[in-house]
């Protein structure tokens, strides 16, 4: 760790999440973290995929089997006295306790194949507070279907989507191999998830709908899909196991308490990012490579996001501004807790050294990219650019800078989707201004620019999101694209949804008016239209 510390800062350090040495190690992934090893009352494990599952059995229940055995072992079993079946019943348990061990050994060593990580430490499994789970129930389910309903409510309310796929599908080595196959999915959410994905690259996509068909879950399935159907898992020779590790890390680290920047934001961004990968003039030209640091930026750009802005964190001396001398604070750490996890996760282990620090600074060249204080830095390059006709995209320099402008778009693409996904966004994102508001004022601070709820409505946020922000960058878009059908269908959406805004913002400040006469009413944009009632 003192290498990786001096690297990259503090925050590349293992985080709290059960990891580190001498904890649980050797624990199998479905055993609770109260029984660290395999105790002298415990089965030899049973495996599966060469890790142990591990089931609960007394030693009473062995001994009255072996008695039951005894009695039962050929013409002189009747005759053998209580006293002796008793002491081979112990004989074998005491056997058992030797295979025990050696059991145990063979799954240290399994475990250590899977989890030691670059400094050659061996880790335990990450877990949650995941009560156990009696894998039969999961078994029983897949190969009869005939478990009982509430068994398999208890199991959807226990089980996560990660801890489902891990040790029923996964560890079971009943992963399918037919290409882009949507085996990381839930058997219960297969058929509407699943419609869903087959629709992923469409502008509509539900990505609210989608996270809850996945039980909360949208992030990992949809990059596990996505990374199947550009067949990055076999071109970059990346282990299922490690990937779905480091997947289910960024998925976990994007704080759900946030009311916008959580795992559903991200996973809105990767697949606006997917419909962007596949405008013909970028699709054509781009790379394995260059396609899977653009997902893998989008899916991360935002984790272990606090909830508020950098002026927020350099005013209130938060130390990630110290580290990062409050100069891109919050994409700097989104970044470096990025690479902490593909280390941590070992996915990019296997490739030389060389190759994956190489990807490592380039998903921090596209994730700082998307830092909103450098927006008119990359948008008079992008428009020099097609000004003077001069983008190349054969060139890897070029290409990287527009996979730039397109996380750029992805990530403030929200006014160019339809009006109902577009409000759901607005409003998110103007409550956890609002929240960084509130906070301020309980702490006597100055109140950041839109975080003040009672002087920054919703409508107005928005109009001016939409004019300063979205509609330059998307024009210079629309002009890259030539423009392609998507391009037209965002700006159609989003001059529709700003016209919106411009009425509702009108009818909000009619009101206002109304209540407080010397106020002036602004006249709506966008062409006015008929009223609406206020979000």
């Amino acid at each position: 760790m003192p290498v990786l510390e001096g690297l990259w800062g503090p925050d590349l350090r293992m985080r709290d999440s059960g990891l580190g040495v001498g904890v649980d190690v050797g624990v199998c992934p479905d055993e609770a973290s109260r029984s660290p090893v395999w105790g002298p009352l415990r089965t030899p494990p049973v495996t599966c995929g060469g890790l142990s599952l591990a089931l609960e059995l007394p030693a009473l229940i062995r001994q009255l089997r072996a008695a039951w055995r005894a009695r039962r072992g050929g013409p002189r079993g009747s005759e053998r006295s209580e006293a002796s079946t008793w002491v081979e019943a112990e004989k074998e348990e005491v056997e058992e306790g030797k295979q025990d061990i050696e059991d145990r050994s063979i799954h240290l060593e399994a475990d250590g194949r899977l989890n030691t990580g670059h400094a050659g430490v061996l880790l335990a499994e990450r877990r949650g507070s995941y009560p156990l789970i009696d894998l039969h129930i999961l078994k029983t389910s897949a190969q009869q279907g005939e478990v009982e309903s509430g068994n398999r409510r208890k199991v959807k309310r226990l089980l996560s989507f990660q801890r489902y796929c891990h040790a029923s599908r996964l560890l079971r080595g009943l992963v399918p191999h037919t290409p882009g196959s949507l085996h990381l999915l839930d058997d219960d959410y297969l058929g509407q998830a699943g419609h869903m994905l087959s629709k992923v690259g469409t502008w509509n996509f539900d990505i609210f709908l989608f996270d809850r068909l996945t039980n909360g879950n949208s992030l990992v399935t949809l990059m596990c899909h996505l990374f199947n159907v550009y067949g990055l898992i076999h071109h970059f020779q990346l282990d299922m196991v490690k990937l779905h590790r480091f997947l289910g890390m960024v998925q976990e680290d994007y704080h759900s308490q946030n009311p916008y920047h959580n795992a559903v934001h991200a996973a809105d961004v990767t697949q606006a990012m997917y419909c962007y990968l596949k405008e013909p003039k970028l699709a054509e030209q781009l790379s394995p490579l260059d396609v899977f640091l653009g997902l893998m930026a989008a899916a991360a750009h935002d984790v272990d996001h606090p909830g508020v802005n950098q002026p927020f964190l350099i005013k209130t001396r938060h130390h990630l501004a110290s580290l990062y001398q409050n100069t891109s604070v919050l994409e700097s750490h989104h970044w470096r807790s990025t690479v902490g996890m593909l280390r941590e996760s070992g996915l990019l282990s296997h490739l030389p050294a060389d190759m994956w620090q190489d990807m490592e600074q380039q998903l921090g060249s596209l994730i700082l990219a998307t830092d909103i204080s450098r927006q008119n830095e990359f948008l008079l390059t992008f428009r020099e650019h097609l000004d003077n006709q001069d983008l190349d995209l054969q060139l890897a320099s070029h290409r990287h800078f527009m996979l730039q402008i397109a996380l750029k778009c992805a990530d403030v693409c929200n006014p160019c989707r339809v009006w109902e996904l577009s409000r759901q966004w607005s409003e998110r994102v103007c409550e956890e201004f609002y929240r960084q508001g509130d906070l301020e004022r309980k702490f006597d601070l100055e109140i950041s620019p839109l975080c003040n709820q009672q002087a920054d409505s919703v409508p107005a946020i928005q109009i001016g999101f939409i004019s300063y922000i979205v509609q330059p960058l998307f024009e210079e878009w629309y002009r890259f694209t030539e423009p392609s059908l998507l391009s037209q269908t965002m700006t159609g959406h989003l001059h529709k949804n700003k016209a919106r805004w411009s009425r509702l913002r009108y009818t909000h400040t009619h009101l206002d008016t109304q209540t407080h006469p010397h106020i002036d009413e602004p006249e709506p944009e966008g062409g006015g239209g008929e009223g609406e009632s206020i979000p």
